[in-house]
């Protein structure tokens, strides 16, 4: 795919996106045609960081049956790098993420990284990075579709079934062998 030329190409981008990922980043438009390319990475990737995070609760809870309010403890305040999420993704989902997605987001993290640590990033790099994350969230959402039954970036009601929850004390137990840090 060739790079946007303009900010409107990077919103045809994401128009062109299912809608729950153009609802996701529904306030990107307004941001790309009034704000530096750097306010859009900083949104974009704060967006990509809870949709992790809804992935790993959704499929604690959903997979695992994990008691919901621990899990939503155990995740929300666990400190997660990258190498991390990926990591606890395996182990709460049972695969990978698959290498031709992972990509696409790895490459786009080392344009946020120039932007957010002071180094110069070019205008084309950061519309390249922009189109990478919209193509990682839409992979990322079928991919967790596929493997686990939800979206991780759609509306997320009844997404657990009927499924009667484990009990507190084994959640903490289960929240612990998937790599949570939780008291």
């Amino acid at each position: 795919m060739t790079t946007p030329l303009t900010w409107k190409g990077v919103v045809k981008h994401l128009a062109a996106q299912p809608v729950e990922v153009r609802d996701y980043f529904e306030h990107f438009s307004s941001l790309a045609e009034d704000y530096p390319w750097e306010v859009s990475l900083s949104y974009v990737f704060g967006r990509i960081e809870i949709a992790h995070r809804m992935a790993l609760y959704c499929g604690a809870v959903k997979r695992h049956r994990a008691e919901r309010t621990l899990a939503r403890h155990a995740i929300q305040s666990h400190h997660m790098t990258r190498d991390d999420f990926q990591n606890l993704f395996e182990n709460v989902h049972g695969k990978a993420i698959p290498k031709a997605i992972a990509k696409k987001l790895k490459e786009a993290e080392s344009v946020r990284d120039k932007v957010m640590h002071g180094k110069t990033a070019t205008a084309e790099e950061q519309r390249r990075a922009l189109t990478d994350v919209f193509d990682y969230a839409k992979q990322l959402n079928d991919f967790v579709r596929k493997e686990s039954g939800f979206k991780p970036l759609d509306d997320l009601r009844g997404f657990k079934g009927r499924a009667k929850p484990l009990d507190k004390s084994t959640t903490r137990w289960l929240l612990k062998g998937l790599g949570f840090g939780i008291q």
